[in-house]
């Protein structure tokens, strides 16, 4: 008969690996995936007898892939048997609608195991395994036995006994027949296992002698008759097993603790780098604010910065910039803001005429690369071991691209809005026009340098154009 073989699905290699002794300890073959989507690969070409699935994985989790198992024709039939640490009638209720047999625990007992295997026929039926205790009663067979118990000979009975019972109809005592059975098994069984207690404690004492060094001969010394037999060691084989058995109990629990402690260490060292990660991120973002702060202020003391006023509404003609962070689309965000409170201020001052809004792109020192993204470099990184100067980000937007749906629609009702008396004029020149000048390019300039300039001039300039002009 063929061994039966048992998939487990789980993205915890220890997890994985004591399931796996348990099920070996069955005559199990057992084969590992650590993701769902490896497993549904894995039933493309092979059909095991049982699937233990794991409910919390990356990617498809463990209610996923059941779902996606039973409902390919091909290995709907394969039983299931969650094996996860969820609990409660709710989730074994939506394990079981979606097509699973039940739930196993990660704290799992080895009695959980047995009586799972027997509820996914992994294992016989113990009751096929042993020959019935009553056998049906022939009428030839009743004769011959009771030919034979009257050619036996027959015990003496005393006289002050009590009296023999009457046999019911028939002529036959069920009763003391199966009593009579019961005890003739009883001891067949224990001769079998003294029988085989003995031979296992003599294999043992063999081994243990032909292991031993030999000794050196010692001069023959005259016999010693003793009347009395050899006292022979009481217990020899239980000590022999119960150490045995102790070895192999610390080998398991050793086996599980390295286990454990390499994943702690694996989790650990996980855990320091996405703080150091998360670390980095927040004092880039405060150097890149303190950076668009200073431009901000020396934009604004810059002579000249501002178109001088063409009309008498001079506060309505300067032109005004929102800065974007590398990575956002220009038209959205705090430049949505930027728009609406600047054409309700425009409305109720009756102004007429065009808002002309620019995007403008700068030119940052990114790390990174196409297939994983880019991201703006750390500040003390020169600028000559920078990945990529530009800004990779901008160039892949198309025009629909570059707005949100929300400031699309304001940009389209502007018009309506103002009865015809603004309306609002988008341009995109890209990196062309270099509001705020970028450092030249040494051994010493670092990336942080180079990157206040590039977000100065990573910008959405607003300027007015009054009608008439």
């Amino acid at each position: 008969m063929a061994p039966k073989r048992a998939l487990i699905v789980d993205d915890s290699n220890s997890a994985r690996v004591i399931l796996s002794r348990m099920l070996e300890k069955y005559d199990l073959e057992v084969d590992m995936a650590e993701s769902a989507e490896l497993a549904i690969e894995y039933l493309k070409h092979n059909r095991p007898d049982a699937i233990f699935m794991d409910h919390l994985m990356p990617g498809m989790d463990g209610l996923q892939a059941v779902q996606a198992i039973k409902s390919n024709p091909q290995t709907a039939m394969i039983p299931i048997m969650m094996y996860t640490s969820q609990a409660g009638e709710l989730y074994v209720g939506q394990a079981r609608a979606l097509g699973a047999m039940g739930v196993l625990p990660k704290q799992v007992r080895p009695v959980d195991v047995s009586k799972v295997l027997y509820e996914l026929h992994l294992l016989p039926d113990r009751r096929d395994e042993a020959e019935p205790a009553l056998r049906p009663v022939t009428l030839e067979a009743t004769v011959s036995r009771a030919a034979t118990a009257a050619a036996a000979p027959r015990p003496t009975v005393a006289a002050a006994g009590p009296p023999a019972e009457t046999p019911p109809a028939g002529g036959v005592h069920w009763g003391r027949r199966l009593e009579q059975m019961t005890k003739e098994q009883t001891v067949d069984l224990r001769r079998f296992i003294v029988a085989s207690l003995d031979s296992f404690a003599g294999r043992i004492v063999s081994e243990l002698r032909d292991a031993a060094p030999p000794e050196s001969p010692a001069p023959p010394a005259p016999p010693v008759i003793d009347p009395r037999p050899a006292p022979q060691p009481p217990w020899t084989w239980l000590a022999v097993l119960a150490a045995l058995a102790a070895a192999g109990v610390a080998a398991v629990f050793f086996s599980l603790w390295m286990l454990a402690r390499n994943e702690l260490a694996e989790v650990r060292a996980e855990a320091a780098g996405l703080s150091s990660a998360n670390a980095q991120m927040k004092r880039d973002r405060q150097d890149l604010a303190e950076t668009v702060k200073d431009l901000t202020n020396d934009l604004a003391a810059t002579p000249g910065s501002a178109p001088p006023a063409a009309s008498a509404a001079a506060p309505l003609a300067a032109t005004r910039f929102e800065t974007v962070p590398y990575g956002e689309i220009p038209f959205d965000r705090s430049r949505f803001d930027a728009l609406r409170d600047l054409v309700a201020k425009l409305q109720a001052q009756g102004f007429h005429g065009v808002i002309k809004v620019t995007s403008m792109a700068g030119m940052f020192c990114l790390s990174g690369n196409a297939a994983e993204g880019y991201s703006t470099a750390s500040a003390a990184l020169p600028v000559g071991k920078c990945d990529v100067i530009g800004n990779p980000f901008e160039d892949s937007l198309s025009a629909q691209q570059r707005q949100s749906v929300a400031f699309a629609n304001l940009v389209a009702s502007v018009r309506q809005r103002t009865a015809g008396a603004i309306s609002v004029v988008m341009e995109n020149p890209g990196n062309s026009r270099a509001t705020y000048p970028y450092p030249v390019r040494s051994e010493t300039l670092t990336a942080g340098e180079w990157n206040r300039a590039a977000s100065a001039n990573n910008r959405v300039e607003f300027a007015l154009e009054p009608a008439g002009q």
